[in-house]
């Protein structure tokens, strides 16, 4: 049996993301989920009725909300502050732009279905890029206008903080929600690449090669 296991040819891995990059990102879904579900309950009216979220910790939505708002801005600020060059490499590499990019968004469609995905250079494919950009713009919106929110307790700016502040999350709903569908590998094309982020980072270096040929082969050649 031993000798089976020394002879077996190993997988060809890619690791994808490191530790804390793994753990950055599992805060951040934790505490966007909480954030989402106690907000969309608010939104609904349900104030008075206590969320399953709010029976789970013993404390009231609105409070729940406040504070785990807080705890996702230290979250934010701390990770960029000790991330430091790696959070300038994210946001470089989210803003590139390549001029083979257009035709990969041309064979998107498809390739969602087939996985047969257009060259591209980037460590980011052109639809995560702008997928990045997306998110982060509506993070900081919900977050900036929650904070304001919560320091000012009333007052004339809630008249477009309160607004500002829905619609922005109805844009970050949307993007989570399409997020978690192509990172799930629920989509043939896709199919694999949730272990980029998760159990070790680590993905099959041939889902690797057509989700990110570039980078994987300067990285994996």
């Amino acid at each position: 049996m031993a000798t089976d296991r020394a002879t077996r040819p190993r997988r060809d891995v890619v690791e994808r993301n490191g530790r804390a990059a793994r753990w950055f990102h599992a805060g951040v879904y934790v505490a966007v989920l909480v954030l989402l579900g106690t907000g969309l309950w608010l939104l609904a009216g349900r104030e008075g009725q206590p969320s399953p979220l709010s029976r789970l910790a013993g404390v009231p939505d609105t409070r729940l909300h406040v504070w785990v708002g807080w705890a996702f801005t230290g979250l934010v600020v701390g990770g960029m502050l000790l991330a430091g060059p790696a959070a300038v490499r994210f946001v470089r590499d989210s803003l590139r732009f390549d001029r083979g990019d257009l035709a990969w968004f041309r064979t998107w469609p498809a390739a969602l279905l087939t996985g047969r995905f257009s060259r591209h250079e980037g460590r980011f494919d052109p639809g995560q890029r702008i997928a990045h950009v997306g998110l982060v713009l509506s993070l900081v919106s919900v977050t900036s206008s929650g904070v304001a929110m919560a320091l000012l307790h009333g007052g004339p700016a809630f008249v477009w903080l309160v607004p500002l502040h829905t619609w922005s999350t109805y844009v970050l709903v949307s993007l989570v929600l399409g997020h978690v569908l192509i990172a799930s590998g629920v989509l043939p094309g896709y199919r694999g690449v949730w272990r980029s982020m998760h159990l070790g980072g680590r993905l099959d270096a041939r889902d690797a090669r057509r989700l990110w040929p570039g980078w994987t082969e300067r990285h994996h050649p």
